[in-house]
């Protein structure tokens, strides 16, 4: 099987099962591809095969975490700084599964999470005042005083929807029509299923349920 391997929190705690699977002799032929440098250090560490998408364009499965998710399955991503790799990585799986824990659960997206905006570095302040008039409060994300990098070399502009984001669909293509703007971390429609644990336990969501 070739998996996606997702970014953040929750996809090192799959990582770390998957190796401790591959220990016991099981899951000894997958190969994963990852969304992030982060991600493929910690699939060497833990000796779990990986590849490129030019090596597999075509992913059998993939599971990744969310920072927001909807009653519809829409998600928020990239509050980890992955979300342009984590997309082609989703969009190039037969199945995408999303696993989080229920404070990510939400009636509106971005009703706890900024969205995140991916954009080139030359220009990025233009789309400022864009931003504000879809009703968003535009914030370049920085780390140590300096502008955050991701790893194919862009800026991110964190956008806070004071209200929420009521028409996603919309959101996503004013803002994927800039220049400017590679990618959203709007995942509309992507998801096939949503593990979620709680303090009740582990239910699953499906699409159109």
């Amino acid at each position: 099987m070739k998996l996606g391997l997702g970014t953040g929190s929750t996809a090192r705690h799959v990582l770390q099962v998957i190796a401790e699977r591959r220990e016991r002799g099981e899951l000894q032929k997958i190969m994963g591809v990852p969304t992030s440098r982060a991600t493929e250090e910690l699939a060497r560490e833990l000796r779990i095969p990986t590849g490129t998408l030019e090596q597999h364009p075509r992913l059998d499965l993939g599971i990744d975490g969310a920072d927001e998710v909807d009653p519809e399955l829409n998600l928020i991503k990239g509050l980890g700084g992955a979300l342009l790799w984590e997309k082609i990585v989703a969009s190039a799986c037969d199945r995408f599964v999303v696993v989080v824990d229920d404070s990510k659960l939400v009636q509106t997206l971005g009703s706890k999470s900024p969205l995140p905006v991916e954009v080139v570095p030359f220009g990025w302040s233009t789309h400022v005042e864009f931003i504000r008039s879809l009703g968003a409060e535009p914030a370049l994300r920085v780390r140590d005083g300096m502008p955050f990098v991701t790893d194919g070399g862009h800026y991110i502009i964190d956008c806070t929807f004071h209200n929420g984001i009521t028409q996603p669909r919309e959101i996503e293509a004013a803002l994927r029509s800039r220049a400017g703007v590679v990618e959203t971390g709007l995942f509309i429609g992507m998801a096939e299923k949503v593990v979620v644990s709680g303090g009740d336990g582990v239910a699953v969501m499906e699409a159109g349920q």
